[in-house]
């Protein structure tokens, strides 16, 4: 038997001594008194954001000197769920390229990119290539997947068009494959002369819209990382972007993914004031969610289009029945009633060019609610649009989402082109402006000689999922990292001490036990379950442990960068008895996977140790052979040549778990295995 006293010891010889202006009058409605007023948005700025100051707790923080616990603001905005809504995920920018090199890597790309940005100004399609170009110059084998065109289409674009338009881009041969249904054949076939190639047309096949398991499976055979760099459906649960994760080891996001992410982020960001959303298009009842998000973010809403009228409907405006949507009027008063507690203003148009039913070449200008019946709105009047622009000329930061055109009107408006013009002129200022949706993105593309002072988002459907405040299942698939940068200072008086980090580590009681009996150590713990965390936290404040800290997270994923940023050495890693039902094979969510185990050998000292135990026979041995198998020569089993299971606990301390086994007469599997290299 190993006694806790020998084998500490061992380890400290080893590693201890190295230790908006009066004179605007755009039309709008007071929420704040029930009348209507010339309003100016400079007038709230002042006191708009004093009663924000909510935050979400996320963590518990000892602090040394008052032995009191602290909080660790995250979000000054109010933004209490967006770490819900968007999981911190993996990069390939942060993922170790010297695991790239010789694997099998898919990239989903936005062939959109390709298609209809061919320009090479273009910032999303010179980040989309840079992913595949990066994964190429690291020494992988690219595996592109993506999808064009419609179904039957007799134009639609050829694989082999598709790959010598991606080989004159990249400037790389791009190798096309035909054949998806003889998928792992064709991959192995192919890779012996090429580093990049690109399967066919994913539009072709129904499993990828239905997320089929065995399609997926097969999609991703024989790739052990995968790369999600189509952004623009994140909010769509497919094969290529969703079921291809659980047959990979690695998943993360590409370099225009991540971009676009954080640019979508940004829209719920309030720090830059006034801040006004103009929304246009039509389906209030199925926008209502994200209205109310921004009746929360912003300092004023600018209707247009369908939408406006729902709202003057809702204030007892008249408005041709043409126009009404059908139950919209309720949700229309609730936002009305969200803006009024909130002190901000509603605005829509003061006039409207209209063309008589009769005869579509009479035109002639209506106030809003004096449209008389049979003439139609085609396009904002000469007031509203010089309202709008004296209201734009204040904002700080501006959001343009939903169609700038009205239903009845095909082509091109006045108001249109006028309102891209006023974004041009403004985005040439101190304003940021982000504009959403297809027919808005080509309305200032086709105003502007660069586009890039602005933020665009072509698919609008991801933007309005992610205001209606759903998790974009693209984005949730992906590996999840660390969202914090730790101070290891406030976790430890001493980081500089070695560190023994424990991996779902519970209730934490094996964590403090060891941390009281051996002080010249730092002891982390690791765990999924956040009560459980408080609960140990509360702990270690309460008996006055100054070298134990809890880490509330998923391990598998985020262990690297945690652990890569302590200042002392690792040079103890445990896992014990790791749930069975979440630990089989087939299990998406099992603890130990590829993944981990390459960043605990990565990130362990020489002769650092890694203990493993579970009271099931199965269990213990999976994780053994997996950690022998992915340590890859680089661990050995340490001190017993005969590779079997240690019969007692090598530390002196059981897990209540592992007590509660041993009290019923159960045997317990356990191994130590050693980095030797």
């Amino acid at each position: 038997m190993l006694h806790t006293s020998n084998f500490l010891y061992q380890l400290h010889c080893r590693f201890g001594s190295s230790t908006l202006h009066p004179h605007y009058s755009c039309m709008s409605y007071n929420t704040a008194t029930g009348s209507w007023s010339s309003k100016q948005l400079q007038s709230r700025l002042g006191n708009l954001r004093s009663r924000r100051s909510e935050f979400r707790v996320t963590c518990w923080q000892v602090l040394d000197s008052t032995k009191t616990c602290r909080v660790q603001e995250v979000d000054k905005d109010g933004d209490s769920d967006e770490s819900n809504l968007f999981p911190h995920v993996q990069t390939l920018r942060n993922f170790p390229i010297e695991k790239i090199y010789g694997e099998v890597v898919i990239v989903r790309f936005d062939s959109t990119l390709l298609l209809e940005a061919l320009d090479s100004n273009n910032f999303s399609l010179d980040k989309s290539l840079f992913t595949i170009k990066y994964l190429f110059n690291a020494g992988a084998k690219v595996l592109l997947v993506s999808n064009w065109g419609r179904p039957g289409d007799p134009m639609l674009l050829s694989v082999e068009s598709l790959a010598d338009r991606l080989s004159s881009l990249l400037q790389v041969k791009v190798v096309p494959a035909n054949d998806v249904s003889g998928l792992m054949q064709s991959k192995m076939n192919k890779w012996e002369n090429v580093d990049i190639l690109l399967l066919d047309n994913l539009t072709k096949f129904r499993e990828e819209v239905a997320n089929c398991s065995k399609f997926s499976e097969k999609l991703s055979s024989g790739a052990t990382i995968f790369v999600n760099d189509a952004f623009s459906l994140s909010h769509k649960i497919l094969a290529s972007t969703v079921g291809v994760t659980r047959f990979c080891h690695a998943s993360v996001a590409g370099f225009n993914f991540e971009e676009e992410l954080l640019q979508l982020k940004k829209i719920s960001k309030t720090t830059r004031q006034p801040y006004l959303a103009i929304i246009g298009g039509s389906n209030f009842l199925e926008k209502a969610n994200a209205l109310h998000l921004l009746a929360y973010k912003c300092d004023g809403l600018y209707f247009f289009g369908k939408l406006a009228f729902q709202i003057m409907n809702a204030l007892g405006l008249s408005v041709p029945g043409c126009f009404v949507e059908q139950d919209a009027v309720g949700e229309a008063l609730k936002l009305i009633q969200h803006a009024h507690r909130r002190k901000i203003s509603i605005y829509f148009p003061n006039d409207f060019w209209c063309f008589n039913n009769s005869k579509q070449d009479l035109r002639e200008i209506f106030p809003s609610g004096g449209i008389l019946t049979g003439w139609t709105p085609i396009d904002l009047g000469p007031v509203s649009l010089k309202e709008l622009s004296s209201l734009l000329s204040i904002c700080k930061k501006i959001l343009l989402i939903g169609s700038i055109k009205f239903d009845s009107v095909k082509e091109d408006t006045v108001g249109a082109s006028e309102l891209a013009l006023m974004l041009q002129k403004i985005s040439m200022t101190d304003c940021d402006v982000t504009v959403v949706g297809n027919a808005a993105c080509n309305a200032v593309a086709g105003t502007s000689c660069s586009i890039t002072q602005y933020r665009m988002f072509k698919n609008a459907s991801v933007v309005w999922e992610f205001l209606k405040g759903r998790i974009l299942p693209g984005v949730a698939a992906l590996d999840i990292a660390y969202p914090h940068d730790l101070d290891w200072n406030i976790a430890f008086p001493d980081p500089s001490k070695p560190l023994i980090v424990d991996i779902g580590s519970g209730n934490g009681l094996f964590l403090l036990k060891m941390a009281r009996r051996w002080q010249n150590y730092n002891f982390l713990g690791l765990e999924i379950n956040k009560k459980l965390v408080r609960r140990c936290l509360n702990n270690v404040l309460q008996s006055n442990i100054k070298n134990g800290y809890f880490i509330s997270t998923n391990a598998t994923s985020t262990f690297r960068s945690i652990v890569s940023s302590y200042p002392g050495y690792l040079i103890l890693v445990t896992i014990q008895c790791p749930n069975p039902d979440f630990n089989r094979e087939e299990h998406r969510w099992r603890m130990v996977q590829r993944m981990l185990i390459e960043a605990i050998v990565d990130l362990l000292i020489t002769n650092g140790k890694v203990f493993l135990q579970s009271d099931i026979e199965a269990v213990a041995r999976r994780m053994k052979e997996q950690f022998i198998m992915y340590g890859k020569g680089r661990l050995v089993v340490d001190g017993d040549k005969n590779m079997g299971w240690r019969e007692e606990n090598p530390f002196g301390i059981r897990s209540d778990w592992e007590q509660h086994v041993i009290d019923r007469g159960a045997p317990m599997f356990r191994i130590m295995l050693r980095k030797v290299r």
